[in-house]
């Protein structure tokens, strides 16, 4: 099966809830919520199977020196395929320019952005005010 990768923002929220819970994350609960922040993400790039959204990343930017990447996730039914190294790859190559792309890891998910470049800081560490439950 073929995957097809766009920048698009308008999703629908039947199609956020269910990639979202199919990986098991609480703002899947939310469905609305998402589809208005994706409309306000600076970058989405989208994946697609015969139209089905299967994946996504997001990231924000201050438009000249620094990128962040709050969600990259692939439906459990299509990973190993590269979908999630494909979309770093498309944020990666947006980005190119910018003095910094930062992204939070959960520990589990470490060697994954290890092995798309991204390096572990020694001297930092996320902090929240408040968290959703996954």
């Amino acid at each position: 099966m073929e995957i097809h990768y766009a920048e698009e923002h308008g999703f629908t929220r039947e199609e956020l809830e269910r990639l979202f819970l199919s990986v098991g994350w609480s703002s899947g609960h939310f469905p609305e919520k998402l589809v208005l922040s994706m409309q306000n993400f600076s970058t989405v790039v989208s994946a697609r199977a015969d139209g089905r959204l299967v994946g996504l990343i997001c990231a924000m930017d201050d438009g000249i020196m620094n990128a962040y990447v709050h969600y990259l996730l692939v439906d459990p039914a299509f990973q190993g395929e590269a979908i999630g190294r494909t979309l770093v790859a498309h944020v990666k190559e947006k980005y190119r320019d910018y003095l910094r792309i930062a992204v939070i890891a959960y520990d589990d998910e470490l060697h994954f952005y290890e092995n798309c470049g991204f390096v572990k800081s020694k001297n930092a560490s996320p902090m929240f005010i408040t968290s959703l439950w996954t």
